[in-house]
C-alpha cells in the first residue's frame, strides 16, 4: 500500500498503543469476547501482580496451558513486561509429556484452564500450579502499571515430529517493554502489515510459536484480532468477509481444506479486504499455492525458518516469478548451502541449508550435544535440504531425516506428497521410506481418501499410475496404504516418525 510511511513513524507496540488509544479494539471476536487495548494491557498488569505475589521472579519461565483465546495473549504480554519466559504448551499433549516439558524447562509456574487442569495436576515439577480461568486467578489484583518492568522472551518446544521435542530459548534482552514491543513492530513491516489497516485472523493453534509470532506481531501494529477456537474452512471465509480481515497467518493444510470447499461456497467468498496472508510451518505443494493465488490474488506471502531464528521471505509476486521458492534471506541473515563435509555448494546444487545471524544465538536448552550438532562455526541448520538459485532465492526439497534412499537414489517425499495432494480424491497424504531387502528403502504412500475415492487395491493402483504420469518411476510409491486420518501437528507438520514406525512394525522390518 502506498502512502503509509507516516504510519510507521507512530508509536507502535501493544503498550504504547494502549497508552495512546486505550479504547482502540484489540480483539474483535474470540471465544472470550472482545477487548480493547487498554483492557488487554490491564489484564496483563493484573497477571504480573498476581504471579509476582506467588513468587515468580525475573528470568523464570511461565507455562501456559490454554486453548485459543485471550488468556494466551494476556499471559504472553505479562511475560513480556515482567522479564519472564513465556512457555506456551500444547493442549493435546499427554500428562506425561507435559510433565517432561515442565521439568525440563524449569518452569516456575504452569497456568492451566480448569478443563485442562488434570493434565498437569499430578506433575512432580517444582512449579506453582494454578488451575482456573485467568480471570479467576487474578481476581481483584491491581491493574496499575507494575513496577520494575523488564522485557521478556519466548521459550518454545519444537513439535518433535522426528523425535523428542527440543526447547529453544533466547536471552531476555535488557530493554523497556514499550520500546521492545515498538521495535518488534518491524516484524509486521516485513510482511506489509500496514499499521491500523484492519483486523488479523487467528485461525491456527495459538500455542504454536509461529502463530504466537503473528498474533503479537499483528497486535503490535494495531491489527485487532479475530480469534477462532479451532479452524473450520467455511467459517474462516465467513469471518474474513464479516470483519473485513486485512492480515492472517495460515499453514498449508488449511489452504488444502479451503480449496476442497464446495464451488458454491468458494464463489460466495469476497475476500477483497485481504492484503497479507502469511504461511509457513510446513511445505506447501506448488499446485496448492498456485490455486490459492489464483483464488485470493497476490496476497499470499511465504516465510521459511524455525524458532531457531532463520528466516526467508517470498513476496507474492516473487513466488509467481519463481514458483516453489521460499524466498531470500531477510536482513541480518546469511544463507549457505553446504555439503556433508561443510563445503559451500554453488547455486543450483542440493545440500544442507545453513544460516548465520547477526542476532543472539539460540540454544537447545539442556542439550549441548544437539546444539553443537546443529552448528558449523557461526552457521546453524534446522535440518532441511535445498538449494539456492543464481539470484539467491531458496528452494527447500525436504527434511534431511525424511529423505528416502531407494536403489541408491535420493527421493524427496515432499515432492511425491505434492503430486498426491493434487489428486481430487486425496484429502491428505504422507510419503515415507521403509526398509526393503532389494532397494534399501521402499517408497510408501499413506493416503487419507476424500470424497469419491474408495480405499481399495484398485484405488491404490490408480494413485500409483497417477504419480507415474507426473514423476520419474523411482520416485513413485511402490505401496499405498489408506488411513482414516494422518497424524499432523496443529502447525500442519506430518508426524512421519509414528507412521514409519507403524509401517515397519506391521511389515516385520527393522527400523533403520
Amino acid at each position: 500500500m502506498k502512502g503509509t510511511g507516516d504510519l510507521w513513524d507512530r508509536r507502535l507496540g501493544l503498550w504504547w498503543i494502549a497508552e495512546d488509544t486505550p479504547d482502540r479494539p484489540a480483539v474483535l471476536a474470540s471465544p472470550d469476547g472482545g477487548f480493547t487495548y487498554g483492557e488487554l494491557a490491564a489484564r496483563a498488569h493484573r497477571t504480573v501482580h498476581t504471579l509476582r505475589a506467588l513468587g515468580v521472579e525475573r528470568g523464570d519461565a511461565v507455562g501456559c496451558l490454554f486453548r485459543n483465546g485471550v488468556d494466551l495473549v494476556t499471559v504472553a504480554y505479562a511475560c513480556q513486561e515482567a522479564g519472564w519466559y513465556f512457555l506456551p504448551l500444547n493442549p493435546t499433549l499427554t500428562a506425561g509429556e507435559l510433565e517432561t516439558i515442565a521439568l525440563h524447562s524449569g518452569a516456575r509456574a504452569v497456568l492451566a484452564h480448569r478443563e485442562l487442569a488434570e493434565r498437569v495436576a499430578g506433575a512432580e515439577a517444582p512449579v506453582v500450579r494454578v488451575f482456573a480461568s485467568l480471570d479467576e486467578l487474578v481476581g481483584d489484583a491491581p491493574s496499575a502499571l507494575p513496577p520494575d518492568r523488564h522485557a521478556g522472551s519466548i521459550f518454545v518446544y519444537t513439535s518433535g515430529t522426528t523425535g523428542r521435542p527440543k526447547g529453544i530459548r533466547r536471552p531476555v534482552l535488557a530493554d523497556d517493554p514499550g520500546r521492545a514491543a515498538n521495535d518488534a513492530a518491524v516484524f509486521g513491516r516485513a510482511f506489509d502489515f500496514v499499521p491500523f489497516a484492519g483486523p488479523h485472523l487467528v485461525s491456527t493453534a495459538m500455542y504454536h510459536g509461529g502463530s504466537h509470532a503473528y498474533t503479537t506481531g499483528a497486535l503490535n501494529v494495531g491489527h485487532p484480532l479475530v480469534v477462532m477456537d479451532r479452524f473450520d474452512a467455511g467459517a474462516a471465509l465467513q469471518l474474513i468477509d464479516e470483519h473485513r480481515v486485512f492480515s492472517a497467518y495460515m499453514v498449508p493444510t488449511q489452504f488444502h481444506r479451503l480449496l476442497r470447499l464446495p464451488a458454491d461456497v468458494r464463489a460466495r467468498f469476497d475476500g477483497s479486504s485481504l492484503h497479507s496472508v502469511v504461511h509457513s510451518a510446513a511445505p506447501c505443494p506448488l499446485e496448492t499455492k498456485r490455486q490459492m493465488l489464483e483464488w485470493w490474488g497476490p496476497v499470499i506471502w511465504e516465510t521459511y525458518g524455525g524458532m531457531e531464528g532463520a528466516a526467508t521471505i517470498a513476496k507474492p509476486h516473487r513466488w509467481l516469478e519463481k514458483p516453489g521458492t521460499v524466498g531470500r534471506a531477510v536482513r541480518g541473515i546469511r544463507l549457505a548451502i553446504l555439503d556433508d563435509d561443510g563445503n559451500e555448494l554453488p547455486p543450483g546444487e542440493v545440500g544442507n541449508i545453513y544460516y548465520a545471524t547477526d542476532g543472539p544465538s539460540f540454544e537447545y536448552v539442556g542439550d549441548p550435544e544437539t546444539t553443537r550438532a546443529a552448528r558449523r562455526g557461526r552457521f546453524f541448520t534446522i535440518g532441511d535440504i535445498g538449494y539456492v538459485d543464481a539470484d539467491g532465492y531458496l528452494f527447500v526439497c525436504d527434511r534431511a531425516k525424511d529423505m528416502i534412499i531407494t536403489g541408491g537414489v535420493n527421493v524427496y517425499p515432499a515432492e511425491v506428497e505434492a503430486v498426491l495432494l493434487a489428486h481430487p480424491g486425496v484429502e491428505d497424504a504422507a510419503v515415507v521410506g521403509v526398509p526393503d531387502a532389494e532397494w534399501g528403502e521402499r517408497v510408501v504412500a499413506v493416503v487419507q481418501p476424500g470424497a469419491g475415492l474408495r480405499p481399495d487395491p484398485v484405488a491404490a493402483g490408480d494413485l500409483v499410475a497417477y504419480c507415474r504420469e507426473r514423476l520419474a518411476g523411482y520416485k513413485c510409491p511402490r505401496q499405498v496404504e489408506f488411513r482414516g486420518s494422518l497424524p499432523r501437528t496443529d502447525a500442519g507438520k506430518l508426524a512421519k516418525r509414528a507412521l514409519r514406525d507403524e509401517l515397519v512394525s506391521g511389515s516385520g522390518a527393522s527400523p533403520r
